[in-house]
């Protein structure tokens, strides 16, 4: 009689242990010569030497199907401790499984033109409206990246730039205060990664989200690095970020053009990045256009009044509402007001 440890180190034991434990009651049931006992993600097998060496090498292939699917259910677990092939439904575009096995695929040309341009470059610029589904594959592809071993953090960076409002002095830590500007990074993370590795990972700064003004000095190496929302960054700002460039590492810059929150005396570094870096050679550019918007239908038909308005603006050589329009709204939202 000898006494085995086996610790689940890619795999959240929730999903690995099932609801009410039903997948380890299973697993016990399959090899009824050993004692189990797990707590957390320590396994502790105690029997025979051969049944408990069987063991081991099963639940491995097991835990290396959870972490690949991030789903386990009894009919899989069946399967691999008896031998055969799991059945396993191809997804055509398939970038990962997210959340309770959801596939995630790149759902548009374009998004797998993200997906090509980023196993052939570098360094890729993802532009496009609002919807098309710009960051959410960026992150996809960092998070397929870190699962392979292809590299070995994720780092997250945003601009913090309000939209239009002034938010004044924001509470709490300096976390508190980065976390609303962050929040679509972790919406996107929490799709594709377990709750409890999510946090093991941000624990241990094996994924990173920070924001830009944090980026100056770093190198970072054996990375994805993302920048979202890179339409808000200047020109000094995006140059910093660009060239924090390490060893083994990629980089995804995306943003929306149409969508500068900057003063209107800045330039958008995003903008100015792209015609200077025009043609340098191991720098892809995806271009997001409004057929990609996956979003509600009604996003795509937003963004294509928005367009059509700026184009009539334009026609009047002012791509902003017009003085006299603005004048013309006032004195409506007035008259309305006294005929009240």
């Amino acid at each position: 009689m000898i006494e085995r440890i086996y610790i689940l180190e890619s795999v959240d034991p929730v999903i690995f242990y099932g609801v009410n434990n039903v997948n380890m009651q299973l697993i016990k049931t399959l090899f009824p010569k050993l004692r189990i006992v797990a707590r957390g993600n320590v396994m502790k097998v105690i029997g025979d030497e051969d049944e408990s060496e069987l063991f081991l090498k099963k639940i491995r292939e097991v835990e290396k199907y959870c972490e690949e699917f991030n789903s386990l259910s009894e009919d899989v677990i069946l399967d691999i401790i008896k031998g055969k092939a799991p059945v396993i439904t191809k997804q055509e575009n398939l970038i990962i499984h997210g959340m309770n096995g959801k596939p995630i695929v790149a759902r548009t040309e374009n998004q797998q033109r993200l997906v090509k341009a980023f196993e052939e470059n570098d360094l890729v610029f993802a532009t496009g409206p609002a919807g098309t589904g710009k960051t959410f594959v960026a992150i996809a592809l960092a998070v397929k990246a870190l699962k392979n071993k292809e590299i070995r953090k994720i780092i997250l960076s945003r601009p913090a730039v309000e939209a239009g409002e002034k938010l004044g002095f924001l509470p709490g830590e300096m976390k508190d205060k980065l976390d609303p500007y962050l929040q679509p990074l972790y919406d996107a993370l929490q799709d594709m990664i377990p709750a409890a590795k999510l946090k093991e990972y941000m624990e241990n700064n094996v994924i990173q989200i920070a924001p830009l003004a944090f980026m100056r000095g770093r190198t970072l190496n054996d990375a994805v690095i993302i920048l979202d929302e890179a339409q808000n960054t200047t020109t000094h700002q995006i140059k910093m970020f660009l060239t924090r460039l390490g060893m083994n590492a990629k980089m995804i810059i995306t943003g929306d053009v149409t969508q500068i929150d900057l003063p209107p005396t800045a330039t958008s570094g995003l903008v100015q990045a792209m015609q200077i870096l025009k043609g340098v050679k191991g720098i892809g550019k995806v271009e997001f256009e409004k057929k990609d918007i996956v979003r509600h239908k009604l996003v795509q038909r937003i963004v294509e009044a928005y367009d059509k308005f700026d184009s009539k603006q334009n026609r009047r050589g002012d791509s902003r509402t017009a003085p006299r329009e603005q004048e013309k709204i006032k004195n409506n939202i007035n008259n309305s007001q006294d005929a009240r």
